[in-house]
């Protein structure tokens, strides 16, 4: 039986556990990558594995989690053939080739590309075929974007099963910042055969995230959790989850699923800290509970077809090939971080990201100027917008290039999804490739050569896809005719396995200035679409109006007659108070905006628009206009109510909105009034440390913080630019580290980022740093704070003989430890001073070190 059968049996799966403990426990020894026991130990590693097909488990994970030529170079290839032969000896049902991050960071947050990381994955997918792998699977991905090149890496280089997993927080997010229905949703559209949560927490603190991934998944899930999360125990960081209690809150899990009707987990295995006896137990108690399959409901679906494996990625149709019924009704487009869902709804989409008739936007794109589009995205967010049109069509640029880019840029400043816009295949399909998330590709049209070239692209990377109503005729003058292009394009996207709901129909907007009928078969167009096809529509709402003087007038009335049709994603300048005005009124008047809330909100910040507003309560954070000021915590700086007399922003506005542009403007506005000196402490200092407030709080992740931070160094660069240099304020220098033995510096990274853009100048020793090093460097520089990470288990007991040594030799220094296996008790049992969680906790540890010189 092929894996992609057993999934359609709709019968539990079972994975195995942890293998890295295991190892530990065999003896693995500190500093060795554990993949070298492939060739070293291999009689070790097969116990191991026939341990777990004794326990239950179908499918043996091989010992290949890390092995990739970024550590392995030229010994890869060795290293994933002897492990899928030594799995394969084990007696396996099945083996799983197993591909973790690559340990860099991708761009925007750091420095590695999109296209290096799909090129290390693809070296990895193609040893594992030629090893004689069954199946993949990608796990502990935090980036979204990292996870979308492993995956298109199999998915291009193989025919083989991915399965996909990510490592979230209780909250539902990754640490940097990516939301479990958003991942889900774009990991679907690819074409994964099976989404889900690995590592990071116990399967109890794991719920959350669970019934999230199952509320939006069309394929079915895994779970792999981690033995609860590590104690220390005689100073030694251990799980302490007993098997039956893990055993236990799976079966919470999975009860949970079946009430809300959710019953999508279908493969069950184990992470960090479980072994053998948790599979077995696991395999004992799960079939005990629920029998051998899932619900009836989900199991029906699997063996009717929607699940199908992978999608038919080919530039040619097959016109027998129907689009698999979906398995959710959600009609969905998302960034990494947030999730527009416009099934029956209304979903802004800016259009101020447009070159034509915009002589600023065109000229910065000419120049690749991002920080002025930068500030023109942020400020239609800020204004309302839920999904920013991005196009970059200038005759006399790279337009793939600068479109790739900007979208980069966007996604690190901006949370908001995008809609990519651009008739340039070449460009369509580099853009759409780079995305992190579930875009909408602006456009389709009914002429052959244009579905044959866009629709394998929406196809291949799930994109949601906007479908104009012209073919080689041209625009058709009757409603009638244009709904028969929709139908057109709505079957041959059907042959591609696109489904209905990623469809979105544009009747298109013509001037009444020269045709006064085109507005009423425009809207007749909309009106049809919702209720002949079922499809969703949008509308390009300002072309109504050209050549026409108060432009705004016809536009907004015009926009409410589309609502009424059943306008779904009106493409407006969120700007404009008159429309942002319209859409309001519309949610309320269809009971989108129950009880008025996201109106008063808008109303309350735009006087204009109610002249005494009665008091309300706050807006709900998911609405359009209350989001910014939910998400930036509503009473603080940051929040459109908070900027200053006559609506200019402030400094703290500013750097939490991650607007570069902005903040230059601002600084060289304040240094004309103010001492430098002055708007650090009075300015730059309290808004940094409101952005680390809203962190802590979880009200802005990871991306937010670095931009952030990356907003507030631009500031200062301006102040020190004009400083004398014998005057220019210096912060002290910091040591980081990852000890030694541990090879894992992703979070060592994210916090020399973060502290190098708070202006301190970082030491970073790199990783796997021997103690005789650090102890150097500190007397060299008279350093006075080292930060020391570790993430294995294994090399916490390095870390405390580093600190042990650190306070022999340097005294006066101090030292800051963090990693995903510390805690604040365990840092202290190994002589830390400080413990930080996170990069934004080493921001205030260094500023009270260096306070305190």
């Amino acid at each position: 039986m092929i894996f992609r059968d057993a999934l359609r049996s709709g019968k539990y799966i079972f994975f195995d556990g942890g293998m890295g403990t295991m190892l530990q426990a065999a003896g693995l020894e500190t500093g060795t990558l554990p993949e070298e026991w492939n060739l070293t130990h291999p009689e070790e590693i097969l116990k191991i594995h026939r341990a777990y097909v004794e326990a239950g488990s179908d499918v043996i994970t091989a010992n290949t989690f890390g092995a990739n030529s970024a550590k392995f170079g030229e010994r890869t290839s060795e290293l994933i053939s002897a492990g899928i032969r030594i799995a394969r000896s084990s007696g396996a049902r099945f083996v799983a080739q197993d591909i973790g991050p690559t340990g860099k960071m991708l761009k925007p947050l750091g420095d590695f590309e999109f296209d290096a990381a799909y090129e290390l994955f693809k070296e990895q997918v193609i040893a594992g075929c030629e090893a004689g792998a069954d199946l993949f699977i990608i796990e502990t991905m935090t980036d979204l974007l990292e996870m979308k090149a492993a995956v298109l890496a199999v998915k291009e280089n193989s025919d083989l099963p991915v399965i996909a997993t990510l490592s979230y927080e209780k909250n539902c997010r990754t640490f940097l910042g990516a939301h479990a229905a958003a991942a889900t949703v774009t990991l679907c559209g690819l074409g994964v055969d099976a989404v889900g949560v690995n590592c990071s927490l116990g399967p109890a603190d794991l719920s959350d995230v669970v019934a999230e991934i199952c509320r939006y998944s069309e394929v079915p899930v895994i779970v792999q959790a981690n033995a609860g999360l590590p104690e220390t125990v005689d100073g030694k960081c251990v799980y302490t989850l007993t098997p039956a209690e893990y055993a236990a809150d799976l079966n919470a899990i999975l009860s949970r699923c079946r009430a809300e009707e959710i019953d999508k987990v279908q493969i069950i295995g184990g992470c960090c800290g479980t072994n053998p006896d948790f599979i077995r137990e696991i395999v004992r108690t799960v079939t005990a509970a629920s029998g051998e399959t899932l619900s009836d409901s989900f199991a029906d679906l699997l063996s009717g077809g929607a699940y199908r494996g992978p999608h038919f990625w080919s530039d040619e149709p097959e016109e027998h090939l129907a689009a698999p019924e979906a398995m959710t009704s959600h009609a969905i487009v998302c960034s990494a971080r947030e999730l527009i869902d416009y099934n029956n709804k209304t979903a802004v989409v800016g259009e101020r990201l447009n070159p034509t008739g915009k002589k600023k936007i065109s000229a910065a794109l000419r120049a690749q100027d991002f920080d002025l589009l930068l500030a023109e995205g942020i400020r239609e967010y800020e204004c309302g917008a839920q999904i920013l049109d991005v196009n970059a069509g200038l005759p006399d640029i790279d337009e793939a290039g600068v479109l790739v880019r900007l979208i980069t840029e966007l996604q690190g400043a901006c949370p908001l999804p995008l809609q990519i816009d651009t008739s340039d295949t070449a460009a369509l399909e580099a853009a759409v490739r780079h995305y992190s998330g579930k875009p909408i590709i602006n456009s389709v049209n009914g002429k052959e050569e244009n579905m044959k070239a866009v629709l394998p692209i929406a196809a291949k990377y799930g994109a949601a896809l906007i479908c104009l109503t012209l073919d080689e005729g041209g625009i058709p003058d009757r409603a009638e005719d244009r709904i028969a292009i929709a139908e057109k394009i709505m079957k041959r996207a059907a042959e591609y396995g696109i489904p209905k709901k990623n469809l979105i129909i544009d009747g298109l907007v013509m001037t009444v200035s020269t045709n006064q009928k085109e507005a009423r078969e425009t809207l007749k167009t909309v009106g049809l679409a919702r209720a002949k096809l079922g499809l969703h529509t949008c509308l390009g709402v300002s072309n109504i109006s050209f050549g026409l003087p108060e432009r705004e007038v016809l536009n907004s009335v015009f926009l409410a007659e589309a609502f009424t049709c059943g306008l779904n994603l009106p493409i407006i300048d969120p700007t404009k108070d008159r429309y942002m005005q319209t859409v309001h009124a519309h949610r309320v008047l269809s009971m989108e905006d129950e009880g008025s809330v996201d109106y008063i909100a808008y109303a309350q910040a735009h006087p204009t628009v109610a002249q005494a507003a009665p008091a309300a309560s706050a807006p709900s954070q998911g609405s359009a206009s209350g989001r910014l000021i939910g998400a930036l915590g509503g009473d603080g700086a940051g929040s459109s109510s908070s900027a200053a007399p006559g609506g200019t922003k402030t400094v703290a506005d500013i750097i939490i909105s991650g607007n570069k542009a902005a903040i230059a403007e601002k600084t060289k506005e304040l240094l004309d009034s103010m001492t430098a000196l002055d708007i650090i402490n009075n300015e730059f200092i309290p808004a940094l440390d409101r952005v680390g407030e809203l962190y802590e709080q979880g009200k802005i992740f990871l991306p937010q913080l670095m931009g952030a931070a990356e907003t507030a160094k631009r500031g200062f660069d301006i102040i020190k630019a004009g400083l004398p240099s014998d005057t220019s304020s210096k912060h002290m220098q910091i040591v980081l580290a990852t000890v030694k033995g541990d090879i894992h510096d992703i979070g060592k990274n994210i916090v020399k980022m973060l502290l190098e853009n708070y202006g301190y100048e970082v030491i970073d020793l790199g990783k796997d740093v021997e103690p005789d090093l650090i102890i150097k460097t500190v007397k060299e520089h008279n350093i006075r704070l080292v930060g020391l990470s570790a993430l294995m288990t294994t090399t916490v007991h390095n870390m405390e003989e580093t600190i042990a040594l650190l306070h022999e030799s340097c005294p006066g220094c101090k030292i800051m430890v963090g990693g995903a296996v510390l805690t604040a008790d365990l840092a202290q049992k190994i002589g830390a001073d400080y413990y930080s969680k996170d990069a934004a906790g080493s921001a205030k540890i260094a500023a009270e070190v260096e306070a305190g010189l």
